[in-house]
């Protein structure tokens, strides 16, 4: 029973994290993009500026919790994490793939 909390603990706490890291991208492409279309965007490189330090406190995030949350990183609980990362991360990206084929 015990190890069936840990699993699914392990579940949210990825989801929770994935669903997170795809909103703050969305929310960088949202900005990036009414940059563009404002005309403060000058070259290819500054489409997407600060998309590596994203990554990075995605990863020091996986980091943290890895160490205050010790329980959802035993006995393979930490791919249940990880496929919630996945999850979550991948929901976000279906949701704004589905806005904007709808046109909003």
């Amino acid at each position: 029973m015990i190890r069936m909390i840990q699993e699914i603990a392990g579940l949210i706490a990825g989801v929770l994290i994935g669903a997170g890291f795809g909103m703050v991208q969305d929310a960088a492409r949202r900005r990036n993009e009414r940059r563009q279309q404002e005309g403060k965007l000058n070259s290819g490189w500054a489409v997407m500026p600060g998309s590596g330090a994203r990554v990075a406190y995605l990863l020091i995030v996986l980091v943290l919790i890895q160490v205050v949350c010790p329980l959802l990183f035993v006995g393979g609980t930490q791919w249940w994490v990880s496929g919630g990362v996945v999850a979550g991360y991948g929901v976000m990206l279906f949701l704004q793939l589905r806005q904007r084929r709808a046109g909003g």
